[in-house]
């Protein structure tokens, strides 16, 4: 979830200043957040927002379907050789969220990108359901992690290095808490921190539901995505902006896909001990953010002991993935050369006795 960027969502202020009625004699100004355009947009508009194809970044997409349910998760793929980078995305986001930075990633390594339950192409039996952890249970967005890997590669899976963005970040951090995934090599986790974002919890449903919710067509929301500050890649965003839409019939317009605002129940429980969980797991971690001023007190701590990697990526807001995407692949790279992650991992304490508890030296 976008929490660690509120500051740049100005989708309220913007809207208030299109209630105001135009002066007499003057044509009111058309506006990119207007839930229904003015006037249909020019030609150069539609080419500058219109949508890309993933292909030539990721090689292929396959749907997985998880045995005993009625759950199938789409999944992104790139690359032949290496580790896995098995990339979760954020709340609201997609899989295409890493598409421009697969394309760099799967020259080294092998690139997994996958729709989160009620985002994307993927369908499940309840959409809502996006539970993180309740107590010591492994819950609903960490199984379905798990199951897809299983699902992909059997009892023997190649060397993963769990990514993940902001709500995706949180379900990497469980799972890989968890060690039971026991090829798991790695972990990055991109712009989320407890602090910041149990501190951002309150506005969130302001800031969703005040927020454009209907488009006219998918370049209209692409361009609300860049003018309105959440992606600053043109690109990118036309690659993952339409797979966060859904056509509604009923009123004839594109809507969000993720319907975050009915799952508010499960937001603290994507964030509350995540740092000291995240300190806990007993791979190799690094922690990208886009800001210096949002790290809580056991992760300064934890830092200050070594006990993970920190890189503050610059120009960039929330998706760091989406804004610097060469930038990310090559700390992603860089982060699996400088602990020597294979196709078949590394022995790392913690990882081939999973039912032993270790922590990182």
């Amino acid at each position: 979830m976008d929490s660690s960027n509120l500051n740049s969502l100005p989708e309220e202020s913007l809207e208030e200043e299109l209630e105001q009625p135009p002066q007499r004699n003057e044509a009111p100004l058309p506006s990119a957040y207007a839930s229904v355009p003015l006037r249909p947009p020019s030609q150069s508009s539609l080419q500058k927002y219109s949508p890309l194809d993933w292909l030539g970044y990721f090689d292929e997409e396959k749907d997985i379907s998880i045995p005993d349910s009625n759950d199938v998760f789409h999944v992104y793929m790139a690359g032949t050789e290496g580790p896995v980078v098995f990339c979760l995305h954020g709340g609201g986001y997609s899989g295409l969220s890493f598409t421009l930075s697969a394309g760099k990633i799967k020259e080294k390594a092998r690139v997994v990108a996958m729709d989160l339950r009620g985002h994307g192409k993927s369908s499940s039996e309840n959409d809502l359901d996006l539970s993180v952890e309740v107590i010591v249970c492994v819950q609903t967005m960490c199984n379905d992690v798990l199951a897809v890997i299983k699902e992909m590669y059997g009892e023997s899976p190649p060397a993963i290095v769990l990514v993940g963005h902001s709500m995706g970040g949180s379900v990497a951090v469980h799972v890989a808490a968890k060690k039971t995934l026991r090829t798991l090599a790695g972990l990055v986790v991109v712009d989320v921190v407890e602090g910041t974002a149990m501190a951002s919890l309150i506005h969130m449903q302001k800031i969703l539901s005040s927020r454009v919710q209907h488009f006219s067509s998918i370049e209209k929301a692409i361009e609300w995505s860049v003018k309105g500050g959440a992606l600053r890649n043109i690109d990118s965003a036309r690659v993952s902006i339409p797979s966060t839409l859904k056509y509604d019939d009923s009123k004839k317009c594109y809507v969000h896909r993720a319907r975050l605002v009915e799952t508010e129940q499960y937001w603290r429980g994507w964030y509350e001990g995540l740092s000291d969980i995240f300190l806990s797991c007993p791979v190799p971690k690094v922690l990208l953010l886009a800001g210096t001023d949002r790290l809580d007190r056991s992760l300064t701590i934890g830092q200050m002991q070594g006990k993970f990697q920190m890189v503050v990526v610059r120009h960039t807001g929330h998706a760091i993935q989406e804004d610097s995407p060469e930038e990310f692949a090559t700390l992603i790279l860089n982060f699996i050369s400088r602990n020597r992650i294979g196709p078949q991992g590394v022995e790392i304490p913690g990882l081939r006795r999973p039912l032993q508890s270790h922590s990182q030296q």
